[in-house]
């Protein structure tokens, strides 16, 4: 699937902007190893305050990338003092939104005692505690029986003591184990809404002032869990080991509805995007780009299939001129050591704005 990504994105550019949003962020996991600009492991035995029951590593064998999805991995095995491990993933400090679509496309584990989650929390957790952070739960499955087949999506907050509400999803047949299912929320300033698959099946109104909570920055979170409160411990009947696979992770923000008027000028004027020079190039190439407001950025080369050659630019930046230089001898710059010619392709992300342009190698 990975292999038409960069046609895949060009025909997901085209849908969003028809809904008015537009591709922020995203992990594809389609490099060999987690992305850590992107996620930082929690490890530990605590119970998370659910009394869990495993305890989470950040060894590869409860975590890691296979074909181009990542893969949580929850295992039987005696460690920490725990009689179960998995792996927990968040983005806090590298990765935080307010508003937007967020959506992963995920085949879920089943059985008891089994709680894969996809979710997020406000990234002041640290100084006003849960629930007072704000939690969206995009996603959460309490495994076993027919429970394999539900899925919840679920808001908690602070209101004179815990609050929450949500609502839940069911398969008409087969179970979340079977395939690959997107699971996303659609948040604005006055709601939040669930979707499974693109069929909505419940919303929040967040207007009253009580759900402030849900106007400030969230950080997003995967991981799979064995027991707790809520699901139970494992029986007899749960199978070992449970695997949690995320395709992708994907971040949309909304476009102001003027930017549709002119479908010919629908990106923000403040970022350029510059043509490299020269173009054809051989062996490397200049890649410019100017921003005239403090935003993220990522620029990335992909061949012509869609393969990710390499990320030039993952950081925050402030407003100014920049230049990158692309150098296809510079092994340790390229996810391959290999780079035939050929036509190639960078995009610039940068705030809400995401433009794509081609280049060629020659050698």
């Amino acid at each position: 699937m990975k292999k038409l990504l960069f046609a895949f994105l060009i025909l997901l550019a085209a849908s969003t902007r028809a809904q008015n949003y537009q591709l922020i962020w995203s992990d594809e996991f389609s490099d060999s190893t987690i992305n850590t600009l992107n996620w930082t492991h929690e490890t530990g035995g605590s119970g998370w305050g659910n009394n869990e029951l495993e305890y989470y590593t950040n060894r590869n064998v409860n975590s890691y990338i296979q074909n181009s999805s990542l893969v949580i991995e929850a295992k039987k095995e005696s460690f920490g003092g725990k009689s179960y491990t998995s792996a927990r993933m968040i983005s806090k400090g590298k990765k935080y939104f307010t508003y937007g679509k967020i959506e992963a496309r995920i085949k879920l584990p089943y059985g008891k005692g089994i709680w894969p989650a996809f979710w997020t929390l406000g990234e002041n957790i640290s100084t006003v505690n849960w629930p007072t952070c704000g939690e969206i739960d995009i996603m959460e499955l309490i495994g076993g029986g027919a429970n394999d087949k539900k899925v919840y999506g679920t808001v908690h907050w602070e209101n004179n003591g815990h609050a929450s509400y949500g609502g839940n999803y069911t398969l008409s047949t087969g179970i979340f184990a079977d395939d690959y299912h997107v699971f996303s929320i659609v948040w604005n300033t006055k709601s939040i809404q669930w979707f499974v698959d693109g069929s909505k099946y419940v919303t929040i109104d967040i207007t009253p002032a009580g759900l402030s909570a849900f106007h400030k920055n969230q950080f997003i979170i995967l991981n799979l869990a064995v027991g707790g409160n809520w699901p139970g411990s494992p029986d007899a009947t749960t199978i070992f080991p449970q695997k949690m696979y995320v395709d992708y992770v994907r971040v949309y923000q909304e476009i102001p509805a003027s930017a549709n008027e002119d479908e010919g000028n629908i990106l923000p004027t403040q970022y350029k995007l510059e043509n490299n020079f020269p173009n054809p190039f051989n062996p490397e190439t200049e890649i410019g780009y100017q921003l005239s407001a403090n935003s993220f950025v990522t620029l990335k080369v992909y061949d012509i299939l869609g393969n990710e050659v390499t990320t030039l630019v993952n950081e925050e930046k402030p407003l100014g001129k920049y230049s990158v230089k692309f150098d296809t001898t510079n092994n340790n710059q390229l996810t391959t050591n290999s780079f035939p010619s050929g036509i190639y392709y960078y995009t610039l992300t940068a705030g809400t704005f995401r433009e794509t342009k081609k280049m060629v190698f020659l050698k």
